[in-house]
């Protein structure tokens, strides 16, 4: 090969090199960045997964709700405990159970809401190993966690949301205090948010729309519009901004077509309250209802998309959060 040929093979790379690496900053300069703190969003997943399994009832469960509380008000929110009581399935005194609703704007009538379970199941009743199931110890990062470390990052960010829009976050009790299948049912503090929501018809205000956020911490996301979601008439159009908004946004883990049919708290809002809702899922993931659902399987990058994706469909015109777009 000839010293021409070496130079002008050289000169090429380099030229290519200096081309690609510009085109890389120029697609870097016009992609919008998350203002939200993956960091800082894993850290309250461990701060939650270190009060132990939290299941209703629990004395742990009693130390997330003051923590949860402490932290909302700190960042300006208003929180209000709805207390009830359910069955014990395991027989004797009935199980104190509570909602934490988080407020943010409260006089206002148009409201939107962001949900997402904060108990964790009594045991992990899906692992492997069947004393595990019997007796193991199931921390619910993802299965719980996942959705309240989202929210309480989303915290920082509610005094930047446009003016007119008011946002309600409520984390339910009880979503599954279930010792034995077909016989413990699931979704008690949803069932009683959304049967107090359609009672109080002086309520005053009302929700426009409602997303729930269910294990969104997997490590591996893969969110897939959830069955149910694309199938109500009056909730596909919440659907398709959720997930259109993903994409704007370049969140691949958001895969707009559906997969899973899922019974989730998303059920009652909808059933019961007639609150349009969705459940964005991440339903295929490995450490389902097992000891090994910690938050060494969950991401922060995971939590802050997710939590990415919220912020920026509710920062839409409210016209378009009710609309099809």
């Amino acid at each position: 090969m000839t010293n021409l040929w070496r130079r002008l093979i050289f000169f090429g790379v380099t030229f290519g090199m200096a081309l690609c690496m510009t085109e890389g900053a120029r697609a870097a300069g016009d992609a919008p960045a998350n203002p939200l703190d993956a960091q800082r969003a894993m850290g309250y997943l461990k701060q939650v997964c270190e009060l132990g399994p939290r299941p209703a009832g629990s004395r742990a469960m009693i130390a997330q709700q003051e923590l949860l509380t402490k932290h909302f008000e700190a960042l300006g929110g208003q929180v209000e405990l709805q207390a009830f009581a359910a069955r014990n399935p395991l027989g004797g005194k009935p199980v104190p159970m509570a909602n934490l609703i988080v407020r943010w704007r409260p006089e206002a009538k148009r409201r939107v809401l962001l949900c997402a379970h904060y108990d964790t199941r009594p045991l992990p009743s899906s692992d492997p190993n069947p004393r595990a199931r019997r007796s193991g110890r199931f921390i619910g990062a993802n299965d719980g966690g996942s959705g309240v470390a989202v929210l309480m990052e989303l915290a920082h960010h509610m005094k930047d949301l446009p003016p007119d829009l008011a946002v309600d976050f409520c984390l339910f009790d009880g979503e599954e205090l279930v010792f034995t299948e077909g016989r413990d049912p699931y979704f008690l503090g949803s069932t009683w948010f959304a049967r107090e929501y359609d009672r109080d018809k002086q309520r005053g205000y009302v929700y426009d729309a409602a997303v729930l956020l269910d294990m969104v911490g997997d490590a591996d996301l893969q969110i897939y519009q959830e069955a149910n979601s694309v199938s109500w008439p009056e909730s596909k159009p919440l659907v398709d901004q959720v997930w259109s908004t993903a994409q704007r946004l370049g969140v691949k883990e958001f895969i707009a077509r559906p997969k899973h049919v899922v019974r989730d708290d998303h059920l009652q809002l909808r059933n019961i309250a007639g609150i349009p809702a969705c459940d964005v899922i991440d339903f295929d993931y490995p450490a389902w209802h097992t000891v090994r659902d910690t938050h060494h399987q969950c991401s922060g990058e995971s939590l802050a998309k997710v939590g990415w994706v919220m912020l920026e469909w509710m920062r839409q015109p409210p016209a378009s959060r009710a609309e099809e777009p």
